[in-house]
């Protein structure tokens, strides 16, 4: 990212109601949640009405989209965010806070050089702080959506472990919507669609979704169409 950076794609408006989606990561992220939190690529602020509920002292949201930025300053100043957000223009390189919490909520797909964003959040964030990454899974499921969104990878396992920067220890990596792998097979083998209708994604959110909460533990999250990676840095 840029601060010139425009964000591409509809993404963000079409997954705003997957409420379903939204709960299930949501309980997987929230425990690690606490006091001073930097939110990178806030979007439009569904990731924030989500995770945010208003216990935590501070809740940095950063957007370099100067279109979607304009968005959250508005929706701040008529308190449609809870009382303790606040908004800073740019990317992280403008950031000079630290933060005991940093998010990337299907964030870090779009950043061509991660490694060193990881570098960057790592450098702000204090001891016994998290780092949390969700994030489509699996590079061979990359797919006319994700190109068009503008997603420059999808992860695994084992690249989430090589964007470990120094100082921080991954605590967590685990594979989460069984169910939804299936769907982005499909449409990666023969659908090949630039673009899920609402419909689909609400079938997905609805249908599938709620079999996943079942599945990923019955395959002890495996595999699955998103990741979710936890970084920890001691102290």
């Amino acid at each position: 990212m840029t601060d010139s950076f425009k964000y591409e794609g509809d993404e963000l408006v079409l997954f705003q109601h997957a409420k379903h989606w939204k709960k299930y990561f949501s309980q997987q992220i929230k425990p690690y949640i606490k006091a001073n939190v930097l939110e990178v690529g806030a979007g439009i602020g569904a990731t924030t009405l989500l995770l945010n509920d208003g216990s935590v002292k501070k809740w940095l949201l950063l957007e370099p989209d100067e279109e979607m930025s304009s968005t959250l300053k508005k929706k701040i100043e008529a308190k449609e965010l809870p009382a303790n957000c606040q908004l800073q223009s740019g990317t992280i390189d403008n950031v000079t806070s630290t933060f005991d919490t940093i998010i990337y909520i299907d964030v870090l797909e779009h950043i061509e050089k991660d490694g060193e964003e990881m570098e960057k959040a790592a450098a702000l964030l204090n001891a016994g702080g998290h780092v949390i990454v969700l994030s489509p899974a699996f590079q061979f499921l990359y797919n006319p959506f994700d190109k068009a969104i503008g997603h420059h990878r999808r992860y695994n396992k084992k690249t989430i472990r090589n964007i470990t920067p120094a100082g921080l220890q991954l605590v967590s990596s685990r594979y989460y919507d069984s169910a939804g792998y299936f769907a982005a097979l499909m449409n990666k083998l023969f659908l090949r669609k630039k673009y899920p209708t609402q419909k689909q994604v609400l079938f997905w959110d609805n249908r599938m979704v709620p079999v996943s909460k079942v599945t990923d533990k019955i395959f002890f999250h495996s595999f699955g169409k998103s990741i979710i990676g936890v970084w920890k840095k001691p102290g």
